[in-house]
């Protein structure tokens, strides 16, 4: 080679093998080499035995799907760029034109927005259920159900439902139910091992985006299952949809895994903390928060996540009636170390104001509030201090009257 810029691409010289360190290595690539023709016939992407386009996975992203299946306590993880990627992909997957898929009225609210828009472009019909009551899906199930989805708790309102009733329902009934548990994030309960013989559901969804990553830096999804047959039909979905990851962004997810426990403790004994003081405040009429006494669905929690006693940094309340939507905004707007911004599950307190009543269907759940809500995303900040700046924005709504 008489070309330098050959010799550079071309340099014989390896690095020695044996190299380990606390964070494992980050591989980038979309081209794979093969060393001979057999091999390009030959490998597996789809059972994680060999490597054949960045696309298909690298160590990287194998590396981070086997941890993530772990947490959940699952057997096969599919990485994706969004959590909303991953409950788009499940139901692409499992739903075709004709069939029904039901969900929560309190679902995440951009899940609804897909079965309402792609979803009802290729025929798939859907219906809400009350989430809070067993009978109401059992009502609604039919021939044509063929996807259930779960939340545990409900999105922003925080309804915490009896998550096993409702999985042993769906299986009587033969109807696969896909579960979003972002808020357990893997450690509040088991998704796969919802009682003591073994109940699970059929598939765990996960943002990532949130505890997982810890640093709101970061949009990755995570579809867990256990039966093989079942993750194959999700894989090549998966795989004929494009969805891939960065490497970049696997490595800081790999970097983060080993303290979510920690700041998922952190977050939950802070939260806790101050949803119980606000609930002591005249300003508020009800505090939203699944391991609070008399919150709605407390016994289910407990029933569920009393052993480990976690729960995440995410409530609500809502506010007395007579502060309006104005006044509400504008303690919002007075909170100093609290940001107004969407997502959660990272280092800075957020706050957002929501109108349940534009988020709920009234012929499916009762909003039993007049007031408006804030839901509360609890930082790692100390919670003395995020007191000290809850009672200072209180103190506007005070002036206010």
């Amino acid at each position: 080679m008489t070309d330098i810029s050959t010799g550079l691409i071309h340099h014989p010289y390896l690095p020695p093998q044996g190299f380990e360190a606390p964070q494992p290595a980050v591989h980038k690539a979309s081209t794979v080499f093969f060393p001979n023709v057999a091999a390009l016939h030959s490998r597996d992407w789809k059972h994680k035995t060999g490597y054949t386009y960045g696309l298909h996975g690298t160590p990287t992203t194998f590396l981070l799907e086997e941890r993530l299946a772990t947490l959940e306590g699952g057997r096969h993880c599919l990485l994706v760029p969004s959590g909303l990627a991953a409950i788009a992909t499940v139901s692409l997957s499992l739903l075709k034109s004709g069939d029904e898929v039901l969900l929560p009225d309190n679902a995440y609210g951009p899940n609804k927005a897909l079965v309402q828009g792609e979803l009802r472009a290729y025929g798939i019909s859907h219906r809400l259920y009350d989430a809070m009551d067993t009978a109401d899906l059992a009502a609604k199930l039919s021939d044509r159900t063929a996807l259930v989805w779960l939340e545990a708790p409900g999105s922003v309102t925080m309804e915490f439902p009896d998550l096993p009733a409702l999985v042993r329902l769906c299986r009587a009934r033969g109807v696969r139910c896909a579960l979003d548990n972002t808020w357990g994030a893997g450690l509040a309960f088991n998704p796969f091992e919802l009682d003591a013989d073994g109940l699970a559901v059929d598939v765990s969804v996960h943002a990532l985006t949130k505890y997982p990553s810890g640093g709101g830096d970061v949009l990755m999804g995570s579809i867990v299952s256990r039966d093989p047959a079942l993750h194959m039909r999700l894989n090549m979905t998966h795989m004929r949809l494009g969805l891939g990851v960065g490497a970049n962004d696997a490595e800081a997810l790999l970097r983060s895994l080993p303290s979510l426990p920690l700041r998922y403790a952190a977050h939950d004994a802070a939260a806790r903390g101050l949803a119980r003081w606000l609930a002591g405040r005249d300003e508020i009429a009800g505090v939203l928060h699944p391991a609070l006494p008399g919150a709605p669905g407390h016994a289910h929690w407990k029933a569920l996540c009393g052993t480990r006693d976690r729960a995440a940094g995410l409530f609500s309340v809502v506010f007395d009636a007579r502060h309006t939507r104005e006044r509400v905004h504008a303690f919002c707007d007075a909170l100093r170390l609290f940001r107004i911004g969407y997502s959660w599950g990272g280092p800075i307190s957020l706050v957002v104001p929501y109108d349940i009543g534009e988020m709920r269907d009234p012929a499916v759940t009762r909003w039993p509030h007049a007031g408006m809500l804030v839901r509360f995303s609890i930082g790692l900040e100390a919670a003395q201090d995020l007191r000290v700046d809850l009672e200072q924005a209180l103190a506007t709504l005070a002036l206010a009257v």
